[in-house]
């Protein structure tokens, strides 16, 4: 039998955490909860743990400053939870490094399915990693599928990206919609489309994540973030990838 994913909960309401620990449990994961970030780099650094679901409002270090120090350790999903509706605090947490939020109050099972998006995103990731690390032991020093847009190099199946042949480190999700666009060039998308093709769940009416996650591409691939070339913004329909 294949060993059960373990989640840490960081939430410091008692009623809120008893019930993120019965769905999630009964999801099939194996559930630990944690009142406050205390030892939170220790555990982090322990890879025991395959996401972190954690409260924005906690005692102590804040939710944002738990999602940041974290990330500094670990590639693992981080999935914010959050009574706050503004979508500054939304595009906060996105910016400290979460890979998703949900907003209080919150339907259990939308959190479950939220979490087992987020857990097959990051496996399929490390399958692909994987996969390349095996060819290159083999000695296949060639990228398979190389996406050529302008001075942009993309390499889908090694979750590499370059740019006048230097490496653009990008997150996981920024990856994942950069090259996603990239294979589909010159067609338009909406925030919905986006949402739902790169996150894996129908969309709730959040734009902040689609377009912190368009303007942190364009930081990095533009080379004039305000004036895009490549990743276009058509206002009140979308974005598209000029080709």
């Amino acid at each position: 039998m294949d060993e059960k994913k373990k989640i840490l909960i960081i939430e410091d309401d008692e009623d809120i955490s008893m019930i993120e620990e019965a769905y999630i449990s009964a999801a099939g994961y194996e559930v630990e909860v944690h009142r406050d970030g205390k030892d939170l780099e220790k555990l982090a650094e322990s890879g025991e743990y395959s996401l972190f679901l954690i409260d924005v409002m906690l005692p102590g270090r804040n939710g944002y400053e738990l999602c940041k120090a974290i990330r500094s350790l670990t590639a693992v999903p981080i999935l914010m939870v959050t009574a706050r509706t503004e979508a500054i605090d939304k595009i906060q947490g996105l910016g400290n490094g979460a890979d998703d939020y949900i907003s209080k109050p919150f339907d259990p099972a939308e959190l479950v399915a939220r979490v087992n998006a987020n857990l097959r995103q990051y496996d399929r990731i490390v399958e692909c990693a994987g996969n390349e690390a095996m060819k290159e032991m083999q000695g296949n020093e060639n990228d398979a599928e190389e996406i050529v847009i302008g001075d942009l190099h993309i390499f889908p199946k090694g979750y590499r990206v370059t740019k006048n042949g230097k490496e653009i480190s990008l997150k996981t999700r920024e990856f994942e919609l950069l090259c996603f666009l990239a294979q589909n060039p010159n067609i338009l998308f909406n925030k919905e489309q986006l949402y739902e093709k790169i996150w894996g769940y129908d969309y709730a009416g959040d734009a902040a994540t689609v377009i912190v996650h368009i303007n942190r591409i364009r930081e990095k691939i533009e080379d004039e973030p305000k004036k895009p070339r490549l990743l276009e913004t058509v206002w009140g329909a979308g974005y598209r990838m000029n080709k």
